[in-house]
């Protein structure tokens, strides 16, 4: 998703650049699978052996939101959905009360089209899985959310007891956690002295400081092509996110269904297949950059801007259907676009 470093070049007799090369710490890589994707952290200007360990702290800190926070294997959140689908109230922990208050202060900033309360039909469309079967929902089950469809905003929280008003409300935060982890990480990787690195989580990206004085360079991924569509230089706090319908997605009939959801339709959203958003630097960059994308990528044509501006976003770049680019004027500035120049449409 990114350009890798490249580290010295090593040139016969210019033992200068040579000795140079030797006093800058090497560039550290730490890689993991967690989150259902690939997962990376560089770290540039501090000895490996301190690299090494901030960058395991994170990827152990990942593993824990991991299994804590997984929607489908068992853990305290589908033991929270279980209590939901049975009409229980359940008692819940600091952290996933303020999980659920901020997940529901941004479902309510996109106007519900993201909405992490829907994991019932998530499932119903065979999203609660590792493996997607080309297999449409059960009719009338669909057709039994849709008379009842259910949003995170029927969660209450009283003390530290969570309810809901309708069973069929079900946690899935797979649209929002990529990008909490994202600000965890830096917030840790600064607090172990770490001022310079690119964290990675199946592409959303966020930079700390700069890679030896120069920008962390990242790649927007393709959404039919194999490698990058263009190129962005982040700077220090930045973050960007991607929504995608080339990752986890089923094909039937001619026609690709993703797990991109439009709550209002019971339905995965077809007229979009990637929204790239770029943040600046905040201490919730990260989290926004993952959850904003959604919204806007279920918006789609002829609504996408209005949902831009509707929850503060103003660097986007979003390809349609039939593959055709439309960016921000913000964030054309700072693309460097690969191969052929494409056709584009620069808007406001």
């Amino acid at each position: 998703m990114f350009k890798r470093y490249r580290s010295c070049l090593f040139l016969l007799g210019l033992l200068s650049a040579l000795a140079g090369c030797d006093r800058t710490p090497a560039l550290v890589q730490q890689e993991s699978f967690v989150f259902g994707t690939r997962v990376e952290i560089l770290v540039a200007g501090v000895p490996e052996a301190q690299a090494r360990a901030a960058a395991a702290g994170v990827l152990q800190e990942f593993d824990r939101l991991h299994r804590t926070y997984h929607a489908w294997q068992p853990s305290e959140l589908s033991a929270v959905n279980e209590a939901l689908a049975a009409g229980r109230s359940i008692r819940v922990g600091p952290e996933m009360r303020a999980f659920i208050r901020e997940a529901q202060a941004l479902a309510r900033l996109g106007g519900y089209r993201f909405d992490p309360g829907i994991g019932h039909l998530v499932k119903l469309w065979g999203f609660h899985s590792d493996e997607f079967k080309p297999r449409l929902p059960d009719p009338a089950a669909l057709a039994a959310w849709r008379s009842k469809p259910a949003s995170i905003a029927q969660l209450r929280i009283e003390g530290d007891r969570l309810s809901s008003s309708n069973p069929l409300v079900a946690l899935d935060f797979g649209g929002y956690l990529k990008g909490v982890a994202l600000d965890l990480a830096a917030a840790r990787l600064r607090q172990q002295g770490i001022h310079d690195a690119l964290i990675n989580i199946g592409g959303n990206v966020m930079a700390l400081g700069n890679k030896y004085g120069k920008p962390w360079k990242v790649g927007i991924q393709h959404p039919r092509q194999p490698g990058p569509l263009a190129t962005l230089e982040l700077r220090d706090g930045e973050a960007i996110g991607t929504s995608g319908d080339y990752q986890r997605y089923f094909e039937l009939d001619g026609r690709r269904y993703s797990h991109l959801l439009d709550p209002a339709s019971g339905a995965p959203a077809e007229h979009t297949q990637a929204v790239t958003v770029l943040l600046p630097p905040g201490p919730k960059a990260g989290t926004l950059s993952d959850a904003l994308s959604k919204p806007i990528f279920i918006a789609g044509p002829g609504h996408w801007q209005e949902a831009a501006r509707q929850v503060g976003v103003n660097q986007v770049l979003r390809v349609d259907t039939d593959g055709r680019i439309q960016v921000s004027r913000a964030l054309r500035a700072r693309l460097t676009f690969l191969g052929k120049p494409p056709a584009l449409e620069e808007v406001p």
